[in-house]
């Protein structure tokens, strides 16, 4: 089965800013780019972490916070307060930055965002340097896939290919990403399997196997 890459679905044309960026500069390209966060890139390239609004807006908070009193925003940390006194991107940022790589295939990317609750990754090479940005609605895009996509893959790749079943005891049908499948299997322990690879396939929302069978009465 062939699973689509990171490489497939980022963004390649992506706005940085170098360490030394001041804060003044980095709100302009927030605004001018409308995007949320920027990855902070070394002159070497290499990512160095992760600037936001929400980096930002702590100066804010801070600056509206009463000389000797206690801090506006219920629960800030004393890093936060300490990153709120920055003025060029390398204090600002968030670091190290959260990256994938651009050979990781959707469901890596999509485990890593969940982990860490965030919305984008930021997809650097083997050396560190910046080379995209992949986002939760890039890796949305494979539930885009065309029905007879799905369907071919699942029994090309996955009935045939690698389970070497034979289709024509099978029965596939996908509807809206929803899949179906019915027939004859060679024993029941397989459908489990064929349910688990079937639901790996890019595009596949569920995987109904209530029309499986096993050819013979037993249950291995």
């Amino acid at each position: 089965m062939r699973h689509s890459r990171i490489a497939e679905l980022m963004t390649r044309d992506v706005v940085s800013v170098h360490g030394d960026a001041p804060f003044k500069e980095i709100a302009r390209v927030l605004a001018r780019h409308r995007v949320t966060a920027v990855p902070v890139v070394g002159g070497d390239g290499r990512v160095l972490g992760v600037v936001s609004e929400g980096d930002l807006l702590r100066k804010a908070a801070d600056r509206a916070a009463t000389p000797g009193g206690p801090s506006p925003v219920p629960g800030l940390e004393a890093w936060e307060l300490a990153k709120a006194e920055g003025t060029r991107a390398e204090e600002l940022m968030s670091a190290p930055a959260v990256c994938a790589r651009p050979e990781w295939t959707v469901a890596e990317a999509a485990r890593l965002m969940e982990v860490q609750g965030i919305k984008r990754l930021v997809v650097v090479d083997d050396e560190d340097r910046l080379v995209g940005i992949v986002s939760r609605r890039d890796l949305m895009r494979i539930f885009l896939r065309e029905d007879d996509d799905i369907r071919r893959e699942i029994v090309d790749d996955v009935l045939v290919g690698a389970l070497r079943l034979a289709p024509a005891s099978l029965t596939v049908e996908v509807s809206g990403g929803r899949v179906e499948l019915g027939g004859k299997l060679p024993s029941r322990g397989m459908i489990p399997a064929v349910e688990r690879m079937c639901a790996t396939v890019d595009g596949v929302v569920s995987v109904s196997s209530a029309r499986l069978a096993p050819d013979t009465d037993g249950t291995d």
